[in-house]
C-alpha cells in the first residue's frame, strides 16, 4: 500500500505540476468556467475542448507548454491534445466548476477530483484510470464555496439559496429573523448586516432593490451550481461588502433528461414550538402572563418539480427547462392583542426556469434565460380564546399577498480570437409586493395594543376590533434593469479586462396609509401617572396624564397617522479594469481597478444623491504555488467594496413621510370596536423624527458630498493536501467599514449653527441623511427660499466615529468523494465590534437601508461601541454524504454556534427624572440607569442544529428511482435567536415582553421525497 501511495502522490505532481499555466479569467457572479494545463513541449500543438453541446474551441499551446481556455460555458467537456493535427492524448468528462480553472494536463494521465473525472486515453492504446484527488485552485484569489447539483441532491438542505449559502465559513443566518419578501431567512456574511449582500442568477443581479433584503432564486432542482462569496472579488464586481449568492442554472446538451420529483413536510412530523410568557403581565393580559402559545402553530409542505433537457438542433441549440409548485399551509396563532389574534394561512410558491443555449458557431453563443419565483398568501382571520388555547369566530379574510417576480436575461459571447473574448449581458426583472385586505371596513379605526387598556374600563378583557394592517397601493411592486460588456484580452502573461457594470431600479407605489379614517388608536399606560411621557421641553413635549381628567390611574391612548405612497429610481454604474498577470510558472498576481457611481431620484425624478465622482475601489491579490505542483498555495487579497443604497430611503427621508401622534386621556372604551371614548387632548401632535409629511426639496435631503458606504478587506491564507483524498487550510480576515449612510434628526443642532452664521430658516427637513459619525454639511432653505450650506463638524454633532471591526481566523478540512465518502468540517473564530451595523440592526429587528435609530442624534449613539448583532464568535460546521452500499447513502449537516449579544435599551440617564433629549422613548444605550453598551447584557445560548438525510436507489430501477427521509434539527433545539431588548414602554413602566424570546429555531421538522430521472 505504501508504494501504491507513493505512485499516486507523484502521479499528483505530474498532472498539476504546472497549474498555473494559464491564467483564469473567471471571476464573483460568473455564469463560466475554465481550464489551463500544461503538456510536453515539442512539435506543432494544440488543445482542443469540446463539450457535450457541441461547442467546440482550439487552444495554442505557447513555448513553454502551456495553454489556457478562459470563458467557457459550464459542463462536461473532451479536452485533447493534438500534435501535428493528430490526436496525441485525452481527457474526458471533465466537468467545470462555475468561477474556477480546473487544470487538465497531460505530462501524466490526468488526475480525478471533484473537478476532474477521467478516462486518459493516449495514441500508444494505453488506458491508465485517474486517481482521486484533492482539488486546489491556484489560479484564484478569492474566497467562496461552491455547492453543485449532485451535492445539493444529496445534502440535507433547506430548499433555499441562503441555506445553501450558510454552507460557507463565516455565514450565518441573520439574529433578527429578518426574511426576504419571498418568505426566506436571510444571512449575515463577515460580521455585516443582513442586507448588504448581492444575489445574481445566470450573471443577473437580482437583489432587492428596495432593501437589499434577498432577492429572486431559481427553483431548487434547477441549479447547476451556487456560489456564496465571502471576500476577495473581483473589480468586475461590487455592490457589496457583505458577501455575494450567485447562482448558475442548468443548460440542455446533446443527450436527452427528464426527472419528476414529490416532497412532503407532513404536519405529523413537525414538533411544537415553544410558548411566550409575558414578563411583565398587563392588567388586561386575558391569560395570565400567556403572550403567544407558539405550541398551536402548525405547518405542512407539499412540493413538486418537474424537469426536461436536451437539443433541439444537436449541436446547435439546446433547452432546459424546470418547474417547481410549493405549497404551504400553516395555522398560526399571534400574540395576545394582535388584530389577526389566529389564521390559516396558505401560502402558494411557483418557481420556474428555462434556457436556451445556441451555438451560433464555434465562436459566438446566445444564451437566453427566463425565471420566475413569486409566492402568493391567503387565509382566514378568527378569534381566539387565549386561556382555553382555542379558536372562537371567523373575522374574515387575511390579506391577500403577492410578491416576488420574474426576470429574463440575454448573454451573447463571442471569441473574436484566440486572445480577445468579448461579452455582453442584458436583462429585465419585475416583481411585486402587492398587499390588499380581503375585507376592510373604511370606516373604523384600528386597535392597538389592547392589553394596555385601563381594566377598570374593559371589564378585565381587551378590547379590539377586526381591523386590517396599514393599507398599500395594489400596484406596489419593484423593476430593474442589468447592463454588462465585458472584454477580455490575453497578451503574453496577462490577462486583461475591462467592462461596464449598470443597474437601474425603479420603486414603484410604495408606502402605506393608516387604515379606516386614516389613523388608529394605540393604548399604553405610565406606572406613575404624574411623570411626563415626554419630558423634554418643545414642540414633542408630551405631559403626564394625571394632570388631565380620567389620568389620575396613568392610562392614555395615542391617535397615530401613517402617510405614504411614492415611485422613486436609482441608477447605479461602474467601470473596472483588471490585469491577471503570470509573474512566472508559481505566481499569480491580481490588480484591478473599479469606479461606481451612485444616483437616486425623488418621486419627482429629482436627484437626491448623487455619488458620481470617482469611487475608486482598487482590488489586489497574489497566489503562489509554493511546490510548484498545485498541492500547496498561499494567497492572500486586500480590496475596498463599495456598497449603493437601497431605494427605501428614497420612499421616507427624501419623500416627506407623516408618522405622528396626539395622546389623550379617556373615560371609556367602546365595547364593540375598542375605541377610546370620553377623550381629553393632553398633547399637541407630535413626532419623533418630525415626520410631519412636508416633502423635502431635494437639495436639502443628503448632506453635501455625502460618501457611499464603503468597506476594506483584508485576507490571507493557504491551501495544502494532506493525503491522496484530503486537503486542509486556514484564512485570516479583516473588515473595517470607513463609512455608512443612516439618517440624522436632531434639526435644532442644524438651526442653531445656521442662526449663528447669520442664516434665516425658512425651511428644514424631517432628518437628513447623513454620513454617521463624520463631518457632514447641511443644506437649509432661507426665508426667501435660498439654499444655504451649514457644516457640522463630528464634534458640533456630538458623535462617536462610525465603526464596524470583523477579524476572523478560520480552519479548515476537506475530504474529497473517493466513493465511499465526502465531508468538509471547517471552524471559524471571530468577532464583529463597533457602533454601527451599517444598512440594519439586529437588536432592534429595523431592516429598512439607512433608516435604523442610529446615528439619528448624539443621544442614541452614547455608549453604543460594543458587540454587534452578527457577533458569533465560535462556529463549527460540518456536512457530507456516505455512500453505506451501492443502494443506500446517508448524509449529515451540523452546526454548533456561539450566542449572539444579549442588549438592554431603555430611557435616557435614569430613566425617569433626566429628560427624554431625543423624544425617542426607551431606545438609548441605558439601562436600569447605567451605561449599557451592545452586549452588556450578557449572551444568547449556544445554538446546535443537526440535520441528517438517507436515499435509497434501488438497482432494481436501474439508479433513476429515489426515496429519501430527510429530519432537520433533529434534537428539537430551540435555543432563543432574539431576545426583546427594550425595558421600558413608558417612563418607569416595564415593558411587558422584555427578554421574552420572541425568535426561537425553529422545531423539528421531517421531509419525504420520492424523485425519478430518465
Amino acid at each position: 500500500m505504501k508504494n501504491q501511495f507513493l505512485f499516486r502522490r507523484s502521479a499528483l505532481a505530474l498532472a498539476v505540476c504546472t497549474c498555473l499555466g494559464g491564467v483564469s479569467s473567471v471571476y464573483a457572479q460568473s455564469t463560466t468556467g475554465s481550464l489551463n494545463g500544461s503538456v510536453p513541449t515539442g512539435g506543432n500543438e494544440t488543445v482542443v475542448v469540446e463539450s457535450g453541446t457541441g461547442f467546440r474551441r482550439e487552444f495554442a499551446v505557447d513555448a513553454r507548454g502551456r495553454y489556457a481556455a478562459n470563458q467557457l460555458p459550464l459542463g462536461t467537456y473532451t479536452v485533447t491534445l493534438m500534435r501535428d493535427g493528430a490526436v496525441a492524448d485525452s481527457r474526458k468528462d471533465v466537468t467545470l466548476r462555475v468561477g474556477a480553472s480546473t487544470d487538465v494536463s497531460f505530462n501524466a494521465p490526468a488526475a480525478q477530483g471533484s473537478a476532474t473525472q477521467t478516462d486518459a486515453t493516449s495514441l500508444a492504446g494505453v488506458t491508465v484510470s485517474g486517481t482521486v484527488l484533492p482539488s486546489i485552485d491556484v489560479t484564484s484569489v478569492d474566497s467562496r464555496t461552491v455547492i453543485t447539483s449532485e451535492q445539493l441532491a444529496k445534502l440535507p438542505l433547506g430548499r433555499s439559496a441562503e441555506a445553501i449559502a450558510q454552507l460557507a465559513p463565516g455565514v450565518v443566518n441573520n439574529g433578527g429573523g429578518f426574511k426576504s419578501d419571498n418568505g426566506n431567512s436571510v444571512v449575515s456574511f463577515g460580521g455585516a448586516a443582513a442586507n448588504e449582500n448581492a444575489y445574481y442568477i445566470n450573471g443577473f443581479n437580482t437583489t432587492d432593490p428596495l432593501n437589499a433584503m434577498g432577492g429572486l432564486q431559481l427553483p431548487y432542482g434547477a441549479i447547476d451550481q451556487q456560489e456564496a462569496y465571502t471576500g476577495g472579488y473581483s473589480a468586475q464586481y461590487g455592490r457589496s461588502d457583505g458577501g455575494v449568492i450567485s447562482q448558475v442554472g442548468k443548460r440542455g446538451t446533446n443527450e436527452w433528461h427528464f426527472g419528476a420529483q414529490v416532497l412532503w413536510e407532513p404536519e405529523w412530523a413537525r414538533a411544537s414550538g415553544p410558548n411566550l410568557h409575558y414578563t411583565n403581565t398587563p392588567a388586561s393580559a386575558p391569560a395570565g402572563d400567556m403572550y403567544q402559545p407558539k405550541s398551536q402553530d402548525t405547518q405542512w409542505t407539499t412540493t413538486t418539480s418537474i424537469y426536461a433537457g436536451g437539443p433541439l438542433i444537436k449541436d446547435k441549440l439546446f433547452f432546459f427547462v424546470a418547474g417547481e409548485f410549493e405549497k404551504e399551509s400553516q395555522r398560526n396563532v399571534n400574540e395576545v392583542g394582535n388584530t389577526t389574534p389566529a389564521s390559516d394561512n396558505t401560502y402558494k410558491n411557483p418557481r420556474w426556469y428555462s434556457k436556451l443555449d445556441w451555438n451560433i458557431t464555434d465562436s459566438n453563443i446566445l444564451e437566453l434565460t427566463s425565471v420566475g419565483d413569486k409566492r402568493e398568501g391567503s387565509g382566514t382571520r378568527y378569534k381566539y380564546d387565549y386561556a382555553n388555547l382555542a379558536r372562537t369566530t371567523t373575522i374574515g379574510p387575511v390579506d391577500n399577498t403577492k410578491t416576488g417576480g420574474d426576470l429574463w436575461v440575454a448573454k451573447y459571447t463571442g471569441y473574436i480570437t484566440d486572445n480577445l473574448t468579448v461579452s455582453a449581458t442584458y436583462g429585465k426583472m419585475s416583481s411585486k409586493n402587492y398587499d390588499q385586505a380581503g375585507d376592510y371596513d373604511p370606516t373604523l379605526a384600528r386597535v392597538d395594543s389592547s392589553t394596555q387598556q385601563n381594566p377598570a374600563l374593559n371589564g378585565g378583557k381587551p378590547i379590539q376590533n377586526s381591523q386590517v394592517a396599514d393599507i398599500s397601493l395594489p400596484g406596489r411592486g419593484n423593476k430593474t434593469n442589468n447592463l454588462r460588456f465585458d472584454v477580455a484580452y490575453t497578451a503574453g502573461d496577462h490577462t486583461i479586462s475591462v467592462g461596464i457594470d449598470n443597474v437601474k431600479s425603479q420603486i414603484l407605489d410604495f408606502g402605506t396609509n393608516s387604515p379606516g379614517p386614516g389613523y388608529t388608536w394605540t393604548y399604553g399606560v405610565q406606572k406613575d401617572p404624574t411623570v411626563a411621557i415626554d419630558n423634554t421641553p418643545g414642540q414633542n413635549f408630551v405631559p403626564a396624564p394625571a394632570l388631565f381628567p380620567n389620568g389620575q390611574s396613568g392610562y392614555w391612548v395615542n391617535k397615530a397617522v401613517v402617510a405614504n405612497a411614492v415611485n422613486v429610481r436609482s441608477d447605479q454604474k461602474a467601470q473596472y479594469i483588471e490585469d491577471k498577470w503570470q509573474v512566472s510558472d508559481r505566481w499569480l498576481v491580481s490588480i484591478g481597478l473599479r469606479n461606481d457611481q451612485f444616483t437616486d431620484y425623488n418621486q419627482n425624478g429629482e436627484a437626491f444623491i448623487k455619488q458620481t465622482s470617482p469611487q475608486w475601489a482598487p482590488r489586489l491579490g497574489a497566489a503562489w504555488d509554493v511546490n510548484g505542483d498545485g498541492s500547496f498555495k498561499v494567497y492572500a487579497n486586500a480590496g475596498r467594496y463599495y456598497l449603493g443604497l437601497p431605494l427605501n430611503p428614497a420612499t421616507g427621508a427624501a419623500a416627506g413621510y407623516t408618522a405622528t401622534q396626539q395622546y389623550f386621556t379617556y373615560s371609556g372604551i367602546d365595547p364593540v370596536t375598542g375605541a377610546p371614548t370620553g377623550l381629553t387632548q393632553f398633547s399637541n401632535v407630535v413626532s419623533g423624527n418630525n415626520s410631519y409629511g412636508i416633502a423635502p426639496d431635494p437639495r436639502t435631503v443628503a448632506g453635501k458630498g455625502l460618501k457611499a458606504e464603503n468597506q476594506d478587506e483584508y485576507i490571507v491564507g493557504f491551501d495544502k493536501t494532506l493525503t491522496e483524498n484530503w486537503t486542509y487550510g486556514a484564512k485570516l480576515t479583516v473588515r473595517k467599514l470607513n463609512s455608512v449612510i443612516d439618517d440624522f434628526c436632531d434639526i435644532g443642532l442644524v438651526t442653531d449653527k445656521a442662526a449663528a452664521l447669520g442664516y434665516s430658516v425658512g425651511s428644514t427637513n424631517s432628518c437628513y441623511l447623513v454620513n454617521g459619525g463624520q463631518a457632514n454639511t447641511f443644506t437649509i432653505l432661507d426665508k426667501s427660499g435660498n439654499a444655504q450650506e451649514v457644516p457640522l463638524s463630528r464634534e458640533e454633532m456630538g458623535m462617536p466615529k462610525p465603526k464596524r471591526r470583523y477579524y476572523a481566523a478560520e480552519l479548515y478540512m476537506t475530504h474529497e468523494f473517493d466513493g465511499v465518502w465526502y465531508g468538509k468540517f471547517d471552524y471559524v473564530f471571530s468577532r464583529s465590534y463597533g457602533d454601527t451595523e451599517g444598512q440594519s440592526r439586529t437588536d432592534t429587528r429595523q431592516n429598512g437601508a439607512a433608516g435604523s435609530v442610529d446615528w439619528d442624534n448624539q443621544y442614541v449613539m452614547a455608549n453604543s461601541n460594543g458587540e454587534l448583532g452578527n457577533d458569533h464568535p465560535h462556529v463549527f460546521k460540518a456536512y457530507g454524504y456516505w455512500q453505506i452500499a451501492p443502494e443506500w447513502q446517508a448524509s449529515g449537516n451540523f452546526t454548533a454556534a456561539s450566542g449572539g449579544p444579549q442588549n438592554c435599551l431603555g430611557y435616557y440617564g435614569d430613566g425617569v427624572t433626566d429628560p427624554d433629549p431625543a423624544h425617542y422613548g426607551s431606545s438609548y444605550h441605558s439601562c436600569d440607569g447605567k451605561p449599557s453598551p451592545p452586549g452588556s447584557a450578557g449572551r444568547l445560548p449556544w445554538t446546535f442544529q443537526l440535520d441528517l438525510g438517507v436515499t435509497y436507489r434501488p438497482e432494481w430501477a436501474a439508479s433513476k428511482l429515489a426515496f429519501s427521509a430527510n429530519v432537520f434539527n433533529v434534537l428539537n433545539e430551540q435555543r432563543a435567536t432574539f431576545r426583546y431588548p427594550t425595558e421600558y414602554s413608558s417612563p418607569g413602566t416595564p415593558h411587558p415582553i422584555y427578554g421574552v424570546a420572541l425568535i426561537t429555531q425553529d422545531p423539528r421538522y421531517a421531509r419525504l421525497a420520492v424523485s425519478y430521472d430518465f
